[in-house]
């Protein structure tokens, strides 16, 4: 049997890194004295801004930043597996990646995934989104070995929406995926519980997906109700509001094998060509 214990945080992040890290820190450490040894945290931890010409100013390349080092610090202290759920990361060519970093318990950064999807959406009310203005979308979806060898696929907020890249994580034979996340309430309410566990199903991976929540430093609004559903598409874990926070799971991950054997729907597919 191979059980291991995971949390996600769910925060109100605004427009300072240094400030965002002090306000996800504490609920980092109560995760880990919990005895989570993998802890996810949202979309847009190191930095929530929608003002573009703010945000290109205060980004800057991956190579010598200070504050990836400094979460680098944490993982190593506290002994976890700590997936950053995405930091803004200076393109060279005026964007930035919006980028995952999981990080080992020595402080190493075992992967890095750049987002696919962006959010290019006009929502009605005024509510009107161009993520790729700003960002850089990634190419290729990353697999990556985990805790007890536990195979994981990475994925951010929007990315929910496009069966193509989980496909590729099932058939991958991952078996556990993150979907670090920043919803809008819109779309929230509508959408974001029923998006999680219905990846679940398709994938028959657990789904770990810590949300940003609440009204923000810049003005933007999140949905919150952070959630971990199993293979079978039941939320073993969830948030009913957009508070600060954190949830706690414990992944049978023998559920994985069991869920496919009932459905054998990657059965002899072709093979995932890695990233």
């Amino acid at each position: 049997m191979r059980k291991l214990r995971v949390a996600a945080v769910q925060l109100r992040c605004g427009i300072e890194s240094g400030a965002n890290r002090a306000h996800a820190l504490p609920f980092i450490r109560e995760a880990a004295t919990a005895g989570a040894r993998f802890i996810a945290t949202p979309e847009n931890t190191y930095r929530l801004d929608r003002n573009r010409e703010r945000a290109l100013a205060a980004a800057g390349p991956e190579k010598g930043d200070a504050e990836l080092a400094a979460w680098a610090r944490v993982a190593q202290e506290l002994g976890v597996w700590l997936l950053l759920g995405s930091a803004a990361i200076a393109t060279g060519n005026g964007k930035v990646y919006n980028r995952s970093f999981l990080y080992t318990p020595d402080g190493k950064v075992a992967a890095r995934y750049d987002k696919i999807n962006l959010f290019d959406v006009t929502l009605g009310g005024g509510e009107t989104y161009r993520e790729s203005e700003t960002v850089e979308g990634g190419v290729r979806a990353v697999v990556a070995e985990g805790p007890m060898g536990a195979k994981i696929g990475l994925s951010i907020c929007y990315d929910l929406r496009f069966a193509p890249l989980y496909t590729a994580y099932a058939k991958a034979g991952v078996e556990i995926i993150t979907a670090p996340s920043a919803f809008t309430v819109p779309t929230g309410q509508a959408h974001w519980e029923t998006l999680l566990r219905a990846r679940a199903i398709e994938t028959g991976a657990f789904i770990v997906a810590p949300a940003q929540g609440g009204k923000h430093e810049d003005g933007r609004a999140t949905y919150g109700h952070s959630l971990i559903a199993d293979p079978w598409g039941k939320a073993v874990a969830k948030l009913d509001h957009d508070e600060p926070g954190f949830i706690v799971a414990d992944l049978d991950l023998d559920q994985v094998v069991e869920a496919r054997a009932k459905i054998p729907a990657w059965a002899g597919g072709p093979e995932f060509a890695g990233p």
